[in-house]
């Protein structure tokens, strides 16, 4: 099965979700500096999550550079993601909306432990469809910052509710883990 309508598919999906995330900063009625600084936490909020899809787009480019086939589950797999990545805007404007507080910190947590748990599940049915010698295998390797991310996140959602702030630097420290490019794929497979 070809790769090409996925990649497609899948980059109109994240366009339409970053659209929708901006959409979600409604333009103020007053024209002073004191209306913007009202807006602070929704901005603070959708430029992590601006980020945080900025890096799914990049890492989910590369990895299906390195793709040479798909199969049905994986087209599911992708799906997957696509559905947690959906959530972003959400979770992402009730965050802001509420200024960072208990539940709202709690449920951006999960959305992004879930979108890296259906990445990871992605990469695996990729992996086991392009077979355990495929570059693709060799340049994933053990994961260790998909794993040091999904344990940040569920660390994180624990602790929002002693303190939200706290787990909104964790999620900031999981987006620089990851801002970085994950150079494994062009490592292996030269640039793309």
């Amino acid at each position: 099965m070809h790769k090409a309508r996925l990649e497609a598919f899948s980059d109109g999906v994240i366009a339409i979700i970053i659209t929708i995330m901006v959409l979600e900063m409604k333009v103020p009625h007053g024209h002073t500096f004191a209306e913007l600084w009202d807006l602070r936490w929704v901005f603070l909020s959708y430029v992590l999550s601006f980020i945080y899809v900025g890096i799914y787009w990049n890492n989910h480019h590369h990895m299906l550079q390195a793709t040479h086939s798909i199969n049905g589950g994986i087209l599911w797999a992708n799906l997957h993601l696509l559905f947690w990545l959906s959530l972003v805007p959400f979770a992402s404007g009730w965050m802001g909306e509420n200024h960072f507080t208990a539940l709202p910190v709690a449920l951006y947590g999960v959305v992004m432990l879930m979108n890296s748990i259906a990445y990871t599940i992605l990469a695996y049915k990729l992996v086991k469809h392009n077979g355990k010698d495929s570059l693709l295998a060799k340049a994933f390797g053990p994961d260790w910052k998909g794993k040091v991310s999904m344990a940040i996140y569920a660390v994180a959602v624990a602790v929002s509710w002693l303190c939200p702030w706290v787990s909104f630097g964790l999620y900031v420290v999981v987006a620089c883990i990851w801002f970085i490019p994950d150079s494994r794929i062009e490592d292996k497979i030269g640039t793309i």
